[in-house]
């Protein structure tokens, strides 16, 4: 009975609630399935996300911040996957990870669908804030109680969906690299380490250097 149920699952929502089953039914059948769409379409959204966090807004019109995410952010989200793919996949074999690139990859992928379907919200928050989502200073919202009550609203709903999306994440990588959940973090860490570490040790050679 449970094979049945997992040959069944609707990707697009069991994700939300099955994410290790999802996943495991997804590399099964087909680990390249829609992969690069999904990077593409989750770089579109952190795109617009870090535009709004470094109040883009201040310099640019909004159509203008769409147009740039739109063409620059699938960019970088299919890069993002494979940079961040190849180093999961090589820190994950230190801790004992014996799945293959491209199951991480579907993994990482995949496990954007929460976020994914939050992008619905920039409709209506367009249509109510405009301009302001991307400003670092907000007088139409802040003078408008409804405004503001919805302004906290949206955010409050995004915050819980990225938590649930890192939560989604965690289970989706340890689901294909055979970790627990909070293996899969320590492998995260591990691969951001990777990349923090000779950073540091660069920066530190220069200011010893310039002393």
């Amino acid at each position: 009975m449970e094979s049945i149920e997992e040959q069944i699952l609707n990707p697009w929502v069991s994700m939300w609630t099955k994410p290790r089953a999802t996943i495991q039914q997804i590399v099964d059948t087909n680990p390249q399935r829609l992969v690069l769409l999904l990077a593409a379409a989750a770089g579109f959204g952190q795109a617009l996300d870090r535009a709004s966090i470094n109040s883009i807004g201040d310099r640019l019109d909004w159509p203008i911040i769409f147009i740039v995410a739109a063409v620059g952010g699938p960019i970088a989200g299919v890069i993002g996957l494979y940079i961040g793919g190849a180093l999961i996949h090589w820190t994950g074999t230190w801790i004992g990870g014996k799945t293959s690139a491209e199951n991480i990859r579907a993994a990482i992928a995949w496990s954007s669908v929460p976020m994914l379907w939050a992008l619905v919200l920039w409709i209506p928050e367009l249509a109510l804030f405009g301009q302001e989502l991307f400003t670092a200073e907000t007088p139409v919202i802040d003078a408008d109680t409804t405004l503001n009550s919805a302004f906290l609203a949206f955010g409050a709903v995004e915050v819980t969906i990225g938590m649930w999306t890192l939560i989604v994440y965690l289970k989706c990588l340890g689901q294909v690299q055979g970790f627990s959940a909070w293996k899969a973090l320590g492998n995260g860490i591990l691969a951001g380490l990777v990349i923090i570490v000779p950073i540091l040790i660069i920066a530190i050679a220069i200011g010893l250097s310039t002393e």
